[in-house]
Order: C-alpha cells, then sequence, then structure tokens
C-alpha cells in the first residue's frame, strides 16, 4: 500500500522551523482530507499540520516538544492506490527525521563564530538541523529564533543582540540551541567583569530606542558670534545652555516636530522639558530642565549647573527625572567633531554638538578667507514624527538663533 508523507509546511516567509506541541490523532486512526493531525508552534503563531489525503496513520516519526524545520517528514499515512491516483499526491521518497546519534558527515556544516583574531573556531561539530533541504541564499532563517531556542535564553537572561556574534549551523543560517551552548563553552575562560547596573540600564535603554527608525542629519555652526557673546557675560554660561536654549525655542516655534507617535495620533508635549547628557563613570545621566522655552539663559544657568552637579554625583531630583521630549548632549568636551546619538525611549530627538576648529571660509566683503570658529550640529530623530526636510529646517532655524545670542 502507498505511503504518503505528513509535511512539515512552509507556515511563513521567514519561517525556518517550527516545533511540534500536540499530535491530534495516533497511529491506527483513519484521516480524511485536510484534516488537522498535528499542531506546531512557530515564533509567530500556533499552527496546524494538515493531511493532503484520506488513509490511516502509519507512523508519527517526531516527538513533541522538539523543533524540526520546514520540508521534514511528521509521518505517514498509509493510503490507497485509488486515493493516489484521485488526489495526485506524491508517495514517500523523503527521509526521516535524523537520529541524533547518527555520525556527523564530513561534509555536514559545523558552527562557528568569530574570534577576536578575526578567524573561525570549531571546538566541535554541532549537528545541523537540516539535512538535504535547500537553504536560501537569503539566509532568511538567520534570525528566527525557535521557541526551545526562546526558552533557553530567557534561562540565560540573554537577549537576540546577545548572540549575534554567532553563525548558525541551523536553516538558513538559524541559531540552534546546539551552537549557543558552544558558543558559552567556548567564551567561558575569557576575561570577563560583571556589568553595573548602570552599564545595564543604558544598555537596555539604548536596546528599547532602537526599536524605532532613527534618522540623523547634521550641519556646520558657525560659533565666532557666540563665542564673542559669552566673553562679555560674567559668569560665563557653558555652551551647552545656548544650544539648550536655542533648542526649545527652535522646538516652540515649530512644534510639529515635537510629539510623540501613539497608534495613529501624534501626542505633543504640554512643556518643552529637554534633558542634559552627562557623562558619569560606567554611563550616562540625563537631567531634564522643565520649560526650557520660557525661561533667559540667566534663569536656567543656575538650576542647568546643580543639575550637572549632582548628576555627576548621581544624585539627580526626581523632579528632573524623566518626562523629557528630547535631549542635548555636547560630545565635542571629548574632542569629538561628528556623531550619532542616539535619543532614549521615551525622547523623539537628540541634538548633539561636536568639537569647535578653526576652519578658512570665503567672505564676498572682504574678497577673501577668513578663519572662523565652526562646529558640527548633529539631530537624531525618530523618522516616524519627523521628516529629513522637517529636521533639516529645525537645525537651520537653530543656526539662525546662535548667530543672535542676545536674543536667547
Amino acid at each position: 500500500m502507498p505511503e504518503v508523507p505528513i509535511l512539515m509546511p512552509q507556515l511563513g516567509e521567514s519561517i525556518a522551523e517550527a516545533t511540534v506541541i500536540r499530535f491530534n490523532v495516533k497511529v491506527g486512526d483513519q484521516v480524511i482530507a485536510d484534516q488537522e493531525v498535528i499542531e506546531v508552534e512557530t515564533n509567530k503563531a500556533t499552527m496546524g499540520v494538515t493531511t493532503l489525503c484520506q488513509g490511516t496513520v502509519q507512523e508519527l516519526l517526531v516527538e513533541e516538544g522538539v523543533s524540526y524545520p520546514v520540508g521534514t517528514v511528521l509521518g505517514l499515512l498509509d493510503v490507497t492506490e485509488e486515493e493516489v491516483e484521485r488526489t495526485g499526491v506524491q508517495e514517500n521518497n523523503s527521509q526521516s527525521p535524523p537520529d541524533s546519534s547518527e555520525e556527523e558527515s564530513p561534509e555536514e556544516p559545523r558552527a562557528h563564530f568569530a574570534t577576536p583574531e578575526g578567524g573561525a573556531h570549531e571546538p566541535r561539530a554541532v549537528e545541523p538541523s537540516i539535512r538535504g533541504l535547500a537553504v536560501p541564499a537569503g539566509m532568511k532563517g538567520a534570525h528566527y529564533l525557535s521557541p526551545r531556542m526562546k526558552a533557553r535564553m530567557d534561562e540565560l537572561g540573554l537577549r537576540a543582540a546577545d548572540i549575534s556574534a554567532i553563525v548558525g549551523s541551523g536553516a538558513g543560517g538559524r541559531v540552534t540551541v546546539e551552537d549557543l551552548e558552544q558558543f558559552l563553552e567556548y567564551i567561558d575562560s575569557w576575561p570577563h567583569s560583571q556589568a553595573s547596573p548602570m552599564r545595564l540600564s543604558v544598555a537596555d535603554s539604548m536596546r528599547r530606542s532602537w526599536t524605532r527608525p532613527l534618522a540623523s542629519v547634521g550641519r556646520p555652526v558657525a560659533l565666532d558670534t557666540l563665542l564673542s557673546y559669552r566673553r562679555s557675560l560674567d559668569p560665563k554660561p557653558p555652551l551647552t545652555i545656548f544650544l539648550l536654549r536655542a533648542f526649545g525655542k527652535a522646538l516652540a516655534e515649530e512644534p510639529a516636530t515635537a510629539g510623540y507617535l501613539i497608534g495613529e495620533k501624534i501626542v505633543h508635549p504640554r512643556a518643552l522639558d529637554i534633558g542634559v547628557a552627562v557623562q558619569v563613570e560606567d554611563g550616562v545621566l540625563v537631567p531634564v530642565l522643565r520649560n526650557v522655552d520660557g525661561r533667559t539663559i540667566e534663569e536656567l544657568m543656575d538650576e542647568y549647573q546643580a543639575l550637572i552637579r549632582r548628576a555627576r554625583e548621581r544624585r539627580v531630583p526626581e523632579e528632573n527625572t524623566g518626562g523629557g521630549i528630547a535631549t542635548v548632549t555636547n560630545f565635542g568636551t571629548f574632542g569629538l567633531m561628528w556623531g550619532t546619538p542616539i535619543p532614549l525611549p521615551s525622547e523623539t530627538l537628540i541634538l548633539g554638538m561636536g568639537a569647535g576648529k578653526k576652519k578658512p571660509s570665503w567672505s564676498e566683503d572682504e574678497g577673501a578667507f577668513i578663519p572662523v570658529t565652526e562646529a558640527d550640529l548633529v539631530l537624531t530623530f525618530d523618522h516616524r514624527v519627523v521628516d529629513g526636510g522637517g529636521a533639516g529646517m529645525l537645525l537651520n532655524r537653530l543656526n539662525e538663533l546662535l548667530q543672535e545670542p542676545d536674543s536667547l
């Protein structure tokens, strides 16, 4: 009597495998065409595997709780010649799921991962989860994490980004549990240190921020007028305060750039509260100044300096924590000319300024090149809320405001 396979179907474009979670039939049961006989789970949903024709369940070749790649023969049906002819189904000519006790073929791929020297380390072979099945060149399965893999990562407290160094041996480059265990064994003897709570907090914030489409634009700004005006003041405000005030004023003039996308609404803040990034040991703190658009440089300066001092002591007052729409960061204090800062998950924008540098600039009035102090402004933004053109106009307005520091 002909045998017809029950195959693991392609359950989605990016799905490389699924986990068997339940059998709805047993050996000897009679089934009809399109009957759901096995339930499987992917990283997206629970689905049913159905039969192609009617027949009798001859054998179930897989186990519950185990993941199998697309194309695996999950079971066999005994069918009649008439049913094969009527439905046009193909008889079984596939291999059953590989036995883990099988010896590894020299041609089988092995898991490997990058080493600090740029080579590949292969302490032992890892059985691939797929045999004789075509793997697309586009590595569709490389980012797929099976339920079993997710469970193991949860046990270890790992996230997807933590295993990005591993090149998987599974279907389409998928990283398997065996690959993960091999990798952890390999790095076990490496020098390491425990990440501080501050470092873990920054890592979590940046991970959540990167779930949004972020983009950056930049432009140079001449600082000579601002520096000259600052020298006339006593005490002299830090450059960051001028940047903070100009940012608040520009956002108040163009409130469409200051908002959060929530569902199908853009929600605008009731006040323009802007944070200042302060480098501390092993991390960054962002104390927030409230109502920046409605306060002068003089009104902001005392609070700004007190907040910077308390941030370095890691004692930011609760009323100055969170709730900002944007952040200002002066990475020029580290001698950096340019960067692409990332806004906090609760913010839409972050404005950075690089180090000032003397550059030749052509003067039409003098008909010659003259030295000008310039620094680059960089604005990173949530592209769902702001487009490149809007971000560019915001930067241009900031430049105009910084050329008139006495108006701030």
